[in-house]
């Protein structure tokens, strides 16, 4: 029996960006995480670090980068700044191996730690081992998103998906007594 190495999260740097780079492209190549169809170079993924606000990290085993998360911006005004959006891939090698559960506890922490209140995204409905991930970390469905855009000619729809962070998990309720009684809504 050979034994696996430990999987590691950590926070990416801009020499990770080959192996960012190319387990995106094996994402694109599959057509089963988004509506991309360009492959992407190196010079496209090194100007995501260049906003420190929105984390990346890295999973790893040994040396080898084996997934990724990163969060981008979800609107332009002011209003959404506590919002991101988020991806998160693995390598084709590495599917079914845990590599999501590793990477998305440390993600949701480190978002909140940077002051974010809210994470989403839209996943492809068959994307079952994403919806999968994201029930277990507590993001509800919201709704979908018909005929979202097309992806080889074929209409997709998208399944959004949210998460609360922070402060943001907390709501106000009413008692029925006049009081105010703030109550959790999201437990990990």
């Amino acid at each position: 029996m050979t034994e696996t190495p430990a999987i590691r999260v950590r926070p990416a740097t801009r020499q990770d960006a080959d192996a960012i780079t190319r387990i995106y492209n094996e994402g694109i190549r599959g057509r089963g995480a988004t509506f991309e169809t360009r492959e992407r170079a190196v010079s496209d993924v090194l100007p995501w670090f260049d906003d420190a606000r929105f984390p990346i990290l890295v999973a790893t085993e040994g040396d080898a980068v084996v997934g990724w998360a990163a969060a981008s911006s979800y609107r332009g005004r002011a209003c959404y700044a506590g919002i991101a959006e988020y991806s998160i891939y693995v390598a084709t090698s590495h599917h079914g191996r845990g590599i999501g559960r590793a990477l998305m506890p440390v993600f949701l922490d480190t978002l909140a730690a940077a002051g974010f209140w809210k994470v989403l995204s839209r996943l492809f409905p068959e994307n079952t081992a994403s919806r999968a991930l994201c029930a277990r970390f507590g993001f509800r469905e919201v709704g979908v998103y018909e005929r979202h855009a097309q992806l080889d000619g074929r209409w997709r729809d998208v399944v959004i998906v949210e998460r609360l962070l922070g402060t943001a998990t907390q709501h106000v309720e009413a008692s029925g007594t006049g009081e105010i009684a703030a109550t959790s809504r999201l437990r990990r």
